[in-house]
């Protein structure tokens, strides 16, 4: 990543970590799984889509979030 490329991600993240951030509490996961919810309904399927990526970063924060604080279902 170059100086400037750098110097515009520090600008752009204050305002998108106030969504993308990794979840600690409950009232947090229930955040991005909403979020989630709302990008799935404005991208859908199609992977070409400019917010595709922030969707699946969310879906990462969200499993890992559940494999930590969800009970293993037992058959």
């Amino acid at each position: 990543m170059s100086a400037l490329e750098l110097e515009e991600v520090t600008k752009a993240w204050p305002p998108l970590s106030r969504a993308v951030r990794v979840p600690h509490t409950e009232a947090e996961y229930r955040e991005l799984v909403d979020l989630v919810d709302h990008l799935t309904d404005e991208v859908g399927e199609n992977e070409s889509h400019p917010l595709a990526s922030v969707m699946e970063v969310l879906g990462v924060l969200i499993e890992k979030y559940e494999d930590e604080h969800a009970p293993e279902l037992v058959d």
